[in-house]
């Protein structure tokens, strides 16, 4: 028997958005725990660039994998299991990985990792539409997703801020501590899903739904704005560390680990968008946070740290403001299986995570900070400016 779900006055309903806010932080905050990390793995490992930022891009593949892998099981055995053993799952890996030699098994760890960390942005959202009330879904998602900001900000502030005063494996532990309570607190406090509808859509019909998309043009493009948009932030920000530790800034990683917090920037961003999409259109308010992505990278350029400090702030505001809008226009645009669309836009957007993390990587040795500034500062760009002309031309066609 199908209830209306919980509202804002139920204690239900902050159960579930504090219980699943708190998983949240923790799994981007371990998605993202590497970043800040790899000039020191380079050094302990004796390894290239490339290679340590394998610890970043393998862990997205496993993401992306276990998006459509768990999402698809989510779909058909409950929600809540999917949860806890994703927290779990995650856990694991970072007690392994701060007890080994091998870089190599760390990478393959972090791919593992990576498939375990998708059940919570797999089965999270889809649990929050079915058991909180219509009225109160819009706010409940955005708590959540504001949750999912500061855990990318606190992963990589963390990291590196205590393996500056301790070690890269104290971090790790720590992590791991945090996740194990937040686990322990939602099997105690989650309640459990009392709306859930097993889809009885087969695995062949899923597939068609994915493939309807991918022949459809208009959302092709939209998913490779998704791409550009993480390609050119994870860029900057992977990268970041081993420009600041170089000469003439010669920067700890502590003092590196407190840039991350412009990342609290993003917070801002993705409500401030939703307010002024009302009033401005979707187009124009994401062709300014495209474009203010790319006047905060070219301010990265300056060898002033005030300058790149608040090139960062613009980088993040910008970039929270244009994604939140091109995740939304996934709906719109979407006019059959939306519930695949969204999963094929989270797929490309961590294709550009992936992609931010390791391929600029011979770009950033072969023409360093400045040639990895000019390809991110100018792709977002580019891309927007020939999405705005293809548009233009097929509404005079």
């Amino acid at each position: 028997m199908q209830s209306d779900g919980y509202t804002i006055k139920d204690v239900q309903f902050w159960l579930i958005i504090t219980g699943l806010g708190f998983a949240s932080i923790f799994i981007f905050a371990s998605m993202y725990a590497m970043q800040p990390l790899l000039p020191l793995f380079t050094y302990d490992f004796d390894i290239s660039m490339s290679y340590a930022s394998t610890t970043m891009s393998m862990t997205t593949i496993g993401l992306i994998i276990g998006l459509i892998i768990l999402g698809f099981f989510s779909d058909r055995s409950g929600r809540n299991w999917f949860i806890y053993l994703s927290l779990i799952g995650s856990v694991i890996p970072f007690l392994l990985i701060a007890n080994t030699n091998s870089f190599f098994f760390i990478v393959i760890l972090r791919f593992i990792q990576g498939f375990s960390l998708a059940g919570v942005p797999a089965a999270a959202l889809a649990y929050i539409s079915e058991e909180i009330h219509k009225e109160f879904t819009s706010v409940a998602t955005a708590l959540y997703i504001s949750f999912n900001s500061l855990g990318g900000m606190i992963g990589r502030f963390m990291t590196s801020f205590i393996a500056e005063q301790t070690s890269w494996q104290t971090s790790l532990y720590i992590l791991s501590i945090f996740g194990t309570i937040v686990f322990i607190s939602l099997l105690f406090f989650l309640p459990p899903s009392k709306n859930f509808m097993p889809s009885e859509m087969s695995f062949k019909k899923d597939i068609e739904g994915i493939l309807y998309h991918l022949k459809n043009p208009a959302l092709l493009s939209v998913f490779g704005l998704g791409i550009v948009l993480q390609l050119a932030f994870t860029g900057v920000w992977t990268y970041l560390p081993f420009h600041l530790i170089e000469a003439p800034y010669s920067m700890s990683l502590e003092a590196i680990s407190f840039l991350y917090l412009a990342y609290g920037f993003g917070v801002i961003g993705a409500p401030l968008a939703g307010w002024l999409e009302r009033y401005f259109g979707l187009r124009k308010v994401r062709l300014t946070g495209v474009c203010l992505l790319s006047i905060g990278i070219a301010m990265t350029s300056f060898t002033s740290i005030t300058m790149i400090v608040i090139g960062l702030c613009v980088i993040c505001l910008g970039f929270f403001t244009a994604h939140s809008l091109t995740a939304a226009s996934v709906s719109q645009t979407a006019t059959h299986h939306k519930g695949s669309a969204s999963s094929l836009y989270l797929c490309a957007y961590y294709v550009g995570v992936a992609m931010g993390s390791t391929v600029l990587s011979p770009l950033y040795e072969s023409f360093g900070w400045m040639g990895l500034v000019a390809l991110t500062a100018l792709f977002p760009v580019i891309y927007i400016g020939l999405l705005q002309l293809k548009q233009k031309r097929s509404v005079h066609s």
